[in-house]
């Protein structure tokens, strides 16, 4: 999801509010929202430039004002283990193995004066880095600086190491600038739960990491950053004592500054109790130097001097909130006062969820600290104690100290002669604020005099509360933050602008403004709502904050919430009312309330109608003001609409344009008045609000008062009124007459009846009081109509006199609704006199003679037919003459009564009445009685029955409600009302009763039950009447949805949706609906799975899904509150899920043709391509039709399967559709074309043969071949597709290999042996004399010897004849020794060596080897002289320099062909062997390492050494062999060691295995003293605990192309996990010798010799392998060098670096050697000086030493590590290579392989020989002071007499040449050298000798 959407839909959360009062809109809105992918740890704002800083887990983030990335820096996943020290610390190597650790940030704190950020990570030991603000991507100071040494670990462990583990930081300043950083962080050394078991002697953490610390951050001072020895007497630190520590297990809080002390607020989990009845929170102080310096000397006061401790208490005893949460110190204004006063505010919690905020005031807290440390010096008491358990307190309890005083200071921060530190024992209690469950942090701020809280939630809200000044709680608030996500315990204000709260949830920053007031429309709204920080701008006429008001310096302009909503502006209208003739030229207004000062301002009246005039303000004081308004013209005003008497107009008081009051005048019409009543017109004129009077003359309603009229009314008494009176009803049709009775009338006035019809009846005056209207007659054709009498002016034009009460006249008609006799006379209780006769209601007039005895009732139909014993059943009875009125009527059944319900008579039809209570089950009549005598009898009987409940189906279901439950019983039907009762208080909705069986739907449990609830039918509405009609049901926890697969479906829907959760046995019925496309119906398929199918959408896009699990919404699995506070924040919509609709899928076949043919009776091979998608088709979502023929399918990959048909198709159509199916959608892809009829062919070539004989023979061979040719070229395609699907797959699972096996090397590599370094003389033989080391190590192998020790049998080393001491025979002459000793002399010399040297060289029999082996001798006996060596050497060089000057300069020192280049090379071995050592062998090792185990991962032949695995092409196994990884358990016998787990693979050989085992056992051992895997026995016990051994071949070893097969692990199918024993042999058994030494014809292993050779002799034979094509496996290249190439990265890295604290002096000292050789010729080409240097060091050293790491480690070097080493080391030889690279398809794959990475490399190697010259120059004194370290540091090491003896050898062997040599040279001559050398050769030859040792 882009970030852009997803904060858009951040900011769509969910609001809600909440208050005491009615509920109102939401006060808070998120204003910005950050997310975050990874946890959120920390953030802090820089309140001067408005960033944030955001710290996640691996990553630190800048953001702007509005949550926008400005940068982003990674900072993990690291390497680290936590029993290592920082690898920023110097000389601190581990042996224990890193992994990938995630880094969790554990402190973020601002130094906005320096301008840095000071990140701690939860990796390297808590270690910290300071970054820059303005760009956090650099880093501000480097940290330790570089080429530091004196650096501790005390420096770099600052924060916790441990994600879970708590640190708290803050920085400050003393009074001297410095800048301090105090932090605390949790304890996480050994003991503690954050710290490996059994690694306690490697705790990095007591020493170096105190409790609370206060450290430099001086950046300028970096030498002492980060170091905490501040104080110049002791570290500046609060360290616990080791043995104490489980007792204080301190987890930080919050660490906050006031005035000039640091509060730190902690929890002591150690003294958490099970029942949490005593509070572990702590508040410690420590006081800060930050303002004036004390007179004992600056930053003198130790951190625990001034500490003090005190519990804090939240609750009364019972009920302690024991743990603190979050702390917010403010200053807030408390009871009547006026001055704020600083608070802390903490939220505390218990162990079920529940919480509280209460509130400590810090003159409370300091008061106890200074009572306490008066206590403590002078009168000791057990409420203050010395904490003892401290590293660096005085250490004993308080002591009473006489009357000392102790100084304003020392009673605040305590002194170094008091004790130190304290811990009062007494808590500070406060009473709970406010309770709420779930609550995580809090932040206040005073507002306008008013305390406001935030508080923040677990379930990711945020509550907003008003407190009073009494701090009680006012009004509230809640806000919805994303996802749900708990509150992080820190909140902060924006100080810039503190309507803005930052708050941080597990992956989200937000920025919260804390108050919405636009919200609220009118003052009283604002004013009432309860929110200090909104108020009415009354001006603008707007609630909002002051701020935005911003009306100057105007009093009154904004009224608060503390003044109420009585101050808002109201406004009153002088007159209130306005006639419509009235002459009013002005209007007086009176404006109350809060309002600014108008005078100055532009004040109108605005009265809606788009006309404005200007007010005159008349007074303006205090709360009142008084202005006169200008009226509109008459003409202005609208007309009074009809109807209507009157007219209000608004009226708005505008200030500067602005309306700030409203209000409104009534304009009234009093004619209108009149007219608008006019049956009550004089009565409604004297009866409105306003004034008006009745003219008795022209009978009208007037606004005004005439003098000139007398008889005007002023009073609704006085109106001319008719007098209503009650008339009897009358028959339609008879006439009659109506006496009228009025007042207040005169009498004579011309009046008549009106009755609302066309004719009027002329009344007469009876008196002064009565009118008569005579001859009335009134008709209807209805059972009854009313008609209403009027007296009507004669004369007047609708003018009436009043009628106050209407006067009814009722006419009825007996004709008219009457269709019985009962109903007949029942009309009589309304007054109607109708008769029954003549089998009709006629009037009683008509009837003669009158009969009232009406027929026997008839009774029709009753219902319900049964009812329960106890009676109650409404029972309804219908028919006929069922009476004329209810109390003549009686019911009952049989002879029990049925009580009649008046209210639900009906004449003569029906009647309901109540059964009365039956003592037994019985049926009887229902029989009706009429006036006692006239009884009807029903012809249906009512039963009694007892219903009974038999059972009920199921008996459990979920907490939701929605389950269907099926009750079977008897008479379950019975009566007129039957009601399931669930607990005796809710209803199952019962959806069909019937007589032996209800469904119903149950309820939604109202509270937790723990117990089954009753079930009861109820009959009647009555209770429960027994268990026979009970059961019992039982809630369970309801069923809960974890997540649906997959989550994308095609267009077309019908994709099988799997629903994955829990309690899905309680669920009858499933409905998934996709909002905006449709629902479907689902299955449930087991108890934790349900399957759907997606609706068809019309377009792709992303939807939201929700589940209706019988019946109810699933709103996901939300437990309920513990609390009984209504979950107004639970979630609205948990249970929704997204689904993403995609395009359908896309088939064609393989060369996307649309017609295939194809012949019945042949089978049928189609193949099918998809197109990629990201739908993720399973296998069995596909299906195949070829019409209506389903079609096998055999799936290759996720893009391709065939669809095969082996049976015949038969059709009587020509073409078969070929249709792809997948779900809902369905798709043509192809048709199938029929071929004709056999029969039809043979009747085509009969009359073909007929025709024409020759074509017919021709057109049935050519038939026959195109048959031939089409299914060969489709079995053709079949190959392709299939050998193409399988490289893609091989190269899908190299390109898989490439991206995982880095991963995975590196976890598996285990270093803890540490690196077997050869010792330097070991490493000196076998560099000097390779192959005589190489010889000699092969004798070895002929018969080690072995010894017995705890670790098991090993090999005794061997050592070289050059190491032992050199004893002269007893045959040795005696002049021997003096004769060496002089010969020694002679070769001191510099003339007579030079000479000799040149002499040998000479001489043609003088081979290479010999010249390698006198250097390499001559090096031994001049070792102890390595700077004379070293002279000789350089000699020699120039002499070597001359002679290839004169030919080809570029080719020196490119062989080892001469004395001196052998010398050259073991001049660089000496010198670069502490290099190699200490730099390179690491990395080095690691190669080794990762390239031995990259082998061992997959399978390799035993015989060939060809591996799936490997850098060399001609080493690559190259078939893919189907082998498993399997762990075993092995115990050596005799070895120390418990048994291992072994990992090897079931391809491996049995000697395979036991390599494999012996490195296991002997891998802390250096190889030479490993047993071989022929000297020792394996055996495996299977499960019957029966033995076996195990061998490479025995009598069950199978056969294979003619080869005996080595057994392997497969073949003896050992299992995973089996046992197995190895012990050494008894003695060797020589049948079989070392497997790769075995006969390659008459064995075989994984795969045959020269296998592509073999390839001919397959078709003779079935192959059991699947063979693709060899080059196909090259990947495996590429996937082995991915996997090493940050080991060889790193190897040349080292090679290719020069280290600061070990540059080297010898390449130095050569380099420039070569490069004055050169200026000396004048040899100005950089090419050739390129060449020597790389041919002196990297080509004649480091390749050497790459290919032969055997020189350095005592390690086995396989000829299989060999190739590899050889590809690496060419690789090195091309990189140091000037020349191009020229490569082509052609060139072989040991090049190509880093081809890539060549260019790179050769840089470095330029980079390098540059850096080498830019060293300062080094001087012959520097350079053989240094050689004669060396050769003191390893004097004595090596057998000097032997080698002088072998050097004489040589010189006895060339007597006479070496002779001439001397005679011939002037200085040797000169110096009577030739005579020195004859008589080394008498003393050495007075005896025949020969020497007993070879080297």
């Amino acid at each position: 999801m882009p970030p852009s959407i997803e904060i858009a839909l951040l900011l769509l959360g969910v609001l809600s509010l909440e208050t005491r009062g009615p509920r109102l809109a939401c006060a808070l809105q998120i204003q910005q929202a950050f997310a975050s992918p990874n946890r959120t740890n920390n953030f802090v704002v820089d309140q001067v430039s408005g960033k944030v800083y955001l710290a996640a887990v691996n990553t630190v983030y800048q953001l702007n004002g509005t949550l926008g990335i400005e940068v982003e820096k990674r900072t993990g996943p690291v390497e680290d283990n936590l029993l290592c020290h920082a690898p920023q610390l110097p000389q601190a190597p581990c042996e224990h193995p890193k992994t990938l650790v995630d880094n969790h940030n554990k402190l973020l704190e601002l130094d906005r004066e320096q301008g840095v950020l000071v990140v701690c990570g939860s990796v390297y030991q808590g270690f910290c880095e300071l970054r820059k603000t303005g760009n956090i991507s650099e880093i501000a100071v480097e940290f330790p600086p570089k080429g530091e040494k004196t650096v501790f670990p005390s420096m770099l462990n600052i924060a916790a190491n441990d994600p879970n583990a708590s640190t708290v930081g803050l920085i400050f300043r003393s009074h001297g600038g410095n800048t301090r950083l105090l932090v605390g962080a949790t304890y996480t050394g050994a003991g503690t739960p954050f710290f490996p078991k059994n690694h306690s002697k490697e705790d990095l953490r007591f020493e170096n990491t105190p409790e609370i610390a206060i450290r430099s951050l001086n950046i300028k001072d970096l030498p002492r950053l980060f170091t905490y020895d501040i104080n110049p007497s002791e570290d500046n630190v609060f360290k616990i004592k080791q043995e104490v520590k489980a007792k204080n297990k301190l987890n930080f809080v919050r660490a906050f500054l006031q005035k000039t002390y640091s509060y730190i607020a902690i929890n002591n989990d150690a003294k958490t109790s099970h029942k949490g009845s005593q509070p572990n929170s702590i508040l410690a102080r420590i006081c800060l130097d930050t303002e004036n310096p004390r007179k004992s000397g600056p930053e003198s006061r130790k951190l625990t001097e001034s500490y003090i401790q005190m519990p804090l208490q939240c609750g009364a005893t019972g009920n302690i909130y024991s743990r603190l949460l979050s702390v917010y110190p403010a200053e807030i204004q408390v009871g009547t006062g006026d001055k704020p006063e600083p608070y802390l505010f903490g939220v505390f919690a218990k162990a079920d969820r529940k919480s509280a905020l209460c509130a400590f005031r810090f003159g409370d807290i300091e008061e106890e600290i200074r009572q306490g440390r008066r206590n403590c010096s002078n009168s000791p008491s057990s409420d203050v104690q010395v904490l003892d358990s401290v590293i660096q307190g005085s250490g004993a309890a308080c002591i009473q100290k006489g009357n000392l005083v102790l100084q304003p200071e020392q009673l605040d921060c305590g002194a170094a002669h008091l004790q130190h530190p304290l811990a009062l024992q007494r808590s500070l209690r406060a009473t709970p604020l406010y309770e709420y469950p779930g609550l995580s942090s809090v932040a206040v701020d005073n507002v306008h005099s008013h305390t406001v809280v935030f508080l923040g939630t677990s379930n990711g809200r945020l509550r907003k509360l008003t407190l009073l000044r009494n701090l009680t709680l006012g009004s509230q608030w809640t806000l919805k933050l994303p996802a749900s996500e708990s509150v992080h315990h820190i909140m902060t204000f924006d100080t810039n602008d503190r309507n803005f709260l930052y708050l941080m949830t597990s992956h989200h920053l937000l920025k919260v403004k804390v108050t919405e007031c636009g919200q609220y429309r009118s003052c009283s709204d604002c004013l009432g709502a309860g929110d200090a920080y909104c108020g009415w701008c009354t001006l603008r006429n707007r609630c909002m904050i002051q701020k935005e008001c911003a009306q100057g310096p105007l009093a009154r302009s904004w009224i608060s919430m503390s003044e109420g909503p009585q101050q808002c502006p109201s406004m009153t209208l002088t007159p209130p009312e306005i006639s419509l003739s009235a002459d009013i030229k002005y209007m007086g207004i009176l404006i109350n309330g809060s309002m600014p000062d108008l005078i100055g301002s532009q004040v109108e009246c605005d009265y809606g109608l788009g006309v404005s005039t200007v007010a005159t303000v008349h007074l303006d004081y205090g709360l009142a003001q008084i202005q006169t308004c200008p009226l509109l013209p008459r003409e202005s005003y609208p007309h009074i609409p009809p109807g209507r008497d009157h007219l209000t107009v608004p009226v708005a008081i505008k200030v500067n344009g602005t309306s700030v009051v409203s209000g409104s005048f009534i304009i009234y019409d009093c004619e209108r008045t009149g007219a608008i009543h006019p049956k009550t017109s004089c009565v409604s004129c004297l009866s409105t609000r306003w004034r008006c009077y009745w003219d008795q003359q022209t009978h009208s309603c007037l606004s005004s008062k005439n003098e000139s009229k007398h008889n005007l009314l002023e009073n609704a008494v006085s109106c001319p009124s008719l007098v209503a009176s009650d008339v009897p009803p009358s028959p339609s049709g008879m006439t009659q007459d109506f006496t009228l009775s009025l007042r207040n009338i005169k009498e004579g006035e011309e009046v008549e009846c009106d009755f609302g019809t066309e004719q009027r009846y002329r009344a007469t005056w009876l008196n002064s009081s009565a009118v008569k209207c005579s001859g009335v007659t009134l008709h209807t054709a209805q059972r009854s109509q009313v008609y209403h009498l009027s007296l009507r002016r004669i004369g007047y034009s609708d003018k009436y006199i009043d009628s106050p009460e209407p006067m009814a006249v009722e006419v009825y008609n007996c004709a008219v609704g009457s269709w019985d006799c009962s109903q007949c006379w029942g009309r009589e209780d309304q007054g109607h006199l109708c008769s029954w006769c003549d089998n009709g209601c006629r009037l009683r007039d008509d009837c003669q003679p009158i009969r009232d005895q009406c027929p026997a009732p008839n009774i029709q139909k009753i219902s319900p037919q049964s009812g329960p014993l106890d009676g109650g059943t409404l029972l309804t009875v219908q028919g006929k003459n069922l009476g004329r009125r209810a109390e003549a009527v009686k019911v009952s059944i049989g002879s029990v009564p049925c009580t009649l319900l008046p209210e639900r008579y009906t004449v003569s039809v029906e009647l309901v009445c109540v059964t009365g209570r039956s003592e037994y089950e019985t049926a009887d009549i229902v029989q009706v009685v009429v006036d006692g005598n006239e009884m009807g009898a029903s012809k249906e009987q009512f039963s009694y029955l007892v219903p009974r409940l038999l059972s009920m189906e199921p008996r459990k279901g979920p907490r939701a409600g929605g389950t269907r439950v099926t009750i079977r019983g008897e008479h379950l039907d019975i009566g007129s009302q039957v009601r399931v009762k669930v607990n005796g208080t809710q209803e199952c909705a019962i959806k069909m009763p019937a007589a032996d069986i209800i469904e119903c739907t149950m309820p939604a449990a109202v509270q937790e039950h723990t117990e089954p609830v009753v079930v009861c039918l109820e009959f009647e509405n009555l209770p429960c009447q027994g268990e026979e009609l009970s059961t019992t049901y039982s809630y369970e926890k309801n069923p809960t949805i974890s997540f649906i697969k997959p989550k994308r479906s095609y267009l077309s829907g019908g994709r099988t949706i799997t629903v994955t959760g829990q309690g899905f046995d309680l669920v009858q019925s499933v409905i998934m609906e996709v909002l905006g496309v449709g629902q479907t119906t689902c299955t449930v398929h087991s108890i934790s799975m349900i399957k759907c199918a997606s609706p068809a959408s019309s377009q792709s896009q992303q939807a939201l899904l929700q589940f209706y699990l019988n019946s109810v919404l699933y709103t996901g699995d939300s437990p309920a509150s513990s609390d009984s506070e209504p979950e107004e924040e639970e979630e609205p919509h948990g249970g929704q899920f997204l689904l993403e609709y995609v395009e359908d899928p896309q088939f064609f076949t393989a060369s996307k043709e649309k017609l295939i043919k194809h012949h019945p009776g042949e089978p049928l091979t189609l193949i099918i391509n998809k197109v990629p998608s990201d739908l993720e088709l399973a296998p069995e979502e596909y299906s195949v039709m070829i019409g209506s023929h389903p079609c096998d399918i055999s799936f290759y990959n996720d893009q391709l399967f065939h669809c095969t048909i082996n049976g015949s198709l038969s059709s009587s159509e020509r073409e078969l559709p070929v249709t792809v199916q997948v779900g809902n959608f369905h798709r043509t892809i192809a048709k199938v074309q029929l071929g004709g009829s056999e029969l039809a062919i043979v009747v085509s070539i009969v009359v073909c043969c007929v025709l024409l004989l020759l074509c017919t023979v021709a057109l049935v061979v050519y038939c026959t071949k195109s048959r031939r040719a089409e299914r060969y070229w489709q079995k053709t395609l079949l190959q392709m597709e299939e050998m193409e699907s399988q490289i893609r797959e091989e190269i899908r699972r190299g390109f898989a290999e490439l991206q995982t096996d880095m991963t995975d090397l590196t976890k598996e590599l285990n270093r803890s042996q540490g690196i077997p370094f050869l010792e330097y003389k070991q490493f000196v033989t076998r560099t000097f004399f390779p192959k005589m080391c190489s010889d000699y190590e092969k004798s070895l192998v002929v018969q080690p010897t072995f010894e017995n020790d705890g670790l098991g049998p090993r090999a005794l080393p061997e050592t070289h004849p050059l190491l032992q001491d050199w004893q002269s025979s007893n045959t040795t002459r005696p002049n021997m020794e003096e004769g060496i000793t002089l010969f020694s002399t002679l070769l001191n010399n510099k003339h007579f060596l030079i000479t000799f040297v040149h002499a040998l060289e000479q001489q043609k029999d003088f081979a290479v080897r010999d010249r390698c082996s006198l250097a390499s001798l001559l090096t031994i006996a001049l070792h102890g002289k390595l700077e004379y060596y070293t002279s000789i050497m350089k000699d020699l060089l120039v002499d070597l320099i001359d002679a290839s000057a004169s030919k080809n300069p570029k080719l020196m020192l490119r062989r080892t062909e001469s004395v001196v280049e052998k010398m050259l090379t073991n001049w660089m071995s000496i010198c670069m062997y502490s290099y190699l050592k200490e730099t390179v062998g690491e990395p080095f090792f690691l190669l080794l390492c990762a390239i031995k185990q990259q082998i061992n991962k997959g399978s390799t032949d035993a015989i060939t050494g060809k591996a799936r695995y490997t850098l060399n092409e001609e080493w690559l196994l190259r078939e893919n062999i189907e082998a498993k990884p399997q762990n075993i358990n092995v115990s050596f016998q005799g070895c120390g060691m418990d048994s291992l787990s072994v990992r090897v693979m079931n391809s491996d050989t049995i000697c395979q295995v036991k390599e494999k085992i012996i490195e296991a056992f002997y891998k802390n051992l250096p190889f030479s003293q490993w047993p071989r895997a022929e000297d020792v026995d394996l055996e495996w016990f299977d499960s019957g605990s029966n033995s076996r051994i195990l061998q490479d071949l025995d009598n069950t070893s199978e056969m294979e192309d003619g080869r005996k097969k080595l057994n392997t692990v497969f073949h003896y199918q050992i299992p995973e996990g089996a046992s197995l024993a190895m012990s050494m042999k008894d003695k060797r058994d020589n049948t079989l010798g070392r497997v790769k030494d075995l006969d390659t014809e008459k064995y075989v292993h994984l795969v045959l010799p020269h296998d592509e050779l073999m390839e001919t002799k397959k078709s003779h034979r079935q192959s059991h392998r699947k063979k693709v094509l060899p080059e196909i496996y090259l990947t495996r290249l590429l996937s082995t060098k991915g996997t090493l190439q940050k080991f060889l990265d790193d190897l040349f890295q080292a090679i290719l670096s020069i280290p600061p604290e070990r540059p080297p002096l010898a390449v130095k000292y050569f380099f420039d050697f070569l490069e004055e050789q050169a200026d000396k010729r004048g040899i100005t080409d950089p090419d050739t000086l390129h060449i020597w240097k790389t041919n002196s060091l990297p080509l004649r050293f480091w390749v050497n030493i790459l290919k032969n790491p055997q020189f350095v480690f005592d390690i086995d070097k396989t000829d299989h590590m060999d190739a590899c080493l050889s590809v690496i080391a060419q690789a090195f030889i091309d990189a140091c290579s000037i020349s191009d690279l020229q490569l082509g398809k052609d060139s072989p794959t040991n090049k190509l392989l880093y081809a890539k990475e060549i260019p790179e490399y050769k840089k470095r190697v330029q980079c390098y020989y540059k850096q080498i010259q830019e060293m300062a120059p080094l001087s012959e004194q520097e350079m053989n002071a240094h050689l004669a370290e060396e050769s003191r540091k390893y004097r004595n090491e090596f057998n000097t007499n032997l080698a002088l003896t072998e050097i004489y050898k040589y010189a006895k062997k060339y007597r006479i040449q070496v002779v001439n040599a001397l005679e011939s040279n002037p200085t040797a001559r000169r110096t009577q050298l030739h005579h020195k050398f004859e008589q080394v050769i008498a003393l050495v030859e007075d005896n025949i000798y020969e020497c007993s040792s070879e080297a």
